[in-house]
């Protein structure tokens, strides 16, 4: 797993790179909230994630819930055909929409 994050004018912007799975959730969590935490409007691009888990999904979860907790914008803005199937999967494609 990788993650690639441009920041510019409080956006910051992440593509993450192969599983989000439980095996990489420790570093995915610590990755996803500093970059929340040092930004205004975070965007994830998904479509490059390989596989994704139920970790990977309650990841996502968390980070839109901090946000909203914190009154930032929080958006994904692409996703892979793995992430669209886990979302689809637990009928939370339009929540991570809104």
């Amino acid at each position: 797993m990788k993650v690639n994050a441009e920041k510019n004018n409080g956006l910051c912007r992440l593509q993450i790179e192969g599983e989000m799975t439980i095996s990489a959730a420790t570093e995915l969590k610590k990755s996803l909230l500093d970059n929340l935490a040092n930004c205004s409007e975070l965007e994830i691009d998904l479509s490059q994630v390989s596989e994704m888990d139920t970790t990977g999904f309650q990841l996502l979860f968390l980070v839109k819930r901090e946000a909203s907790l914190l009154n930032k914008v929080f958006r994904i803005i692409s996703h892979s055909p793995k992430t669209l199937s886990v979302l689809k999967l637990y009928n939370m494609k339009d929540f991570f929409e809104s």
